[in-house]
C-alpha cells in the first residue's frame, strides 16, 4: 500500500513530485582526451584522471560543473568540479542540463558502480550502460536543498578532519618529547 502524497515506482516508493529518470535523460556521459599536446607547468587548469589531477593545462575540455567517473580503473570514486577542466581518456565527465550538478554528484555517490564493471581485468566503465541508469529526482528547488545540506555536512567533514590531524601532528611531537626524556614530567 502507498503512502499518502507517495506513488509508486519501478524504483520503489517515492513523493508524488519527485520523477524516477535515466541519467541520459538528464546528462550525456562525455569522454576525456589526451593531454600530451596541451600540457603546461603553468597552466591555469587542471588536468584531471581517475587518482586526481596529474597535471595543468592553458586549454579546457569543458567550463561548467560536472561529475566525473572513472572510464578505466578506478570506476566508484565520483569526483565533483565546477571550475573549467580537462580529462584524460580513462576519466569520463557529464555535460549535465536536466539537474542540479552537485545533487548528481551525490546521487553518483550512493551507486554501487563495480556491478556496472564491464571488464575481467582492470575495471571499465561504459558510457551507454551509465545513461541507462535510473534515478530518483526531485524538482530543481529540493536538489539544491539537498546538495546545500550535504556540501555543508562535507565542510564540517573536512574542518574536523583537519582537527584532527593537527592534533595528530601535536601528539607525535609530544610522543617524541616524552618518550626521548627530552621533557620530563613532574611525579
Amino acid at each position: 500500500m502507498t503512502r499518502k502524497g507517495y506513488k509508486h515506482t519501478e524504483l520503489g516508493e517515492i513523493p508524488e513530485d519527485w520523477e524516477v529518470k535515466t541519467l541520459g535523460e538528464i546528462l550525456k556521459v562525455m569522454h576525456g582526451q589526451s593531454q600530451f599536446e596541451i600540457e603546461s607547468n603553468n597552466g591555469k587548469y587542471p588536468i584531471l584522471a581517475t587518482g586526481g589531477c596529474i597535471g595543468r593545462t592553458n586549454s579546457f575540455l569543458y567550463n561548467k560543473p560536472s561529475v566525473l567517473i572513472g572510464r578505466k580503473g578506478t570506476i566508484d570514486k565520483p569526483q565533483y568540479i565546477e571550475t573549467p577542466f580537462w580529462t584524460i581518456d580513462t576519466l569520463f565527465y557529464t555535460d549535465i542540463w536536466g539537474a542540479y550538478p552537485k545533487y548528481i554528484y551525490y546521487k553518483f555517490n550512493t551507486i554501487k558502480w563495480l556491478k556496472y564493471n564491464e571488464a575481467s581485468g582492470v575495471p571499465s566503465l561504459n558510457a551507454n550502460a551509465i545513461e541507462h541508469i535510473a534515478i530518483i529526482l526531485p524538482p530543481l528547488p529540493e536538489q539544491r536543498a539537498i546538495a546545500s545540506v550535504l556540501s555543508d555536512m562535507d565542510a564540517e567533514i573536512e574542518a574536523l578532519e583537519a582537527k584532527r590531524n593537527k592534533y595528530t601532528k601535536i601528539k607525535q611531537g609530544m610522543m617524541q618529547d616524552l618518550l626521548t626524556g627530552r621533557v620530563r614530567l613532574k611525579i
